[in-house]
């Protein structure tokens, strides 16, 4: 009976931190926490593994950054 109720609360433990870590990381999104580090992780990963693949999201940032001039509504 011992073995049963160690099993059952090793699980419910367990249960606990994922429920406990599943509710951090959707206030964490909700509030915008994440989009910046998000970001930053990936491109410290594919800057050691993918070398191309960070110059071409260093690129896109740089794109992103640049405004291409459009005309206004109704005048040429």
């Amino acid at each position: 009976m011992a073995e049963v109720f160690a099993g059952i609360s090793v699980v419910g433990c367990l249960l606990g931190v994922m429920a406990a870590l599943g509710a951090i990381a959707v206030r964490a999104r909700r509030r915008g926490a994440t989009a910046s580090a998000g970001a930053a992780a990936m491109a410290a990963y594919d800057e050691a593994m993918h070398t191309t693949a960070y110059d071409t999201f260093i690129e896109m940032r740089s794109q992103d950054g640049r405004t291409s001039p459009v005309a206004a509504p109704g005048k040429e």
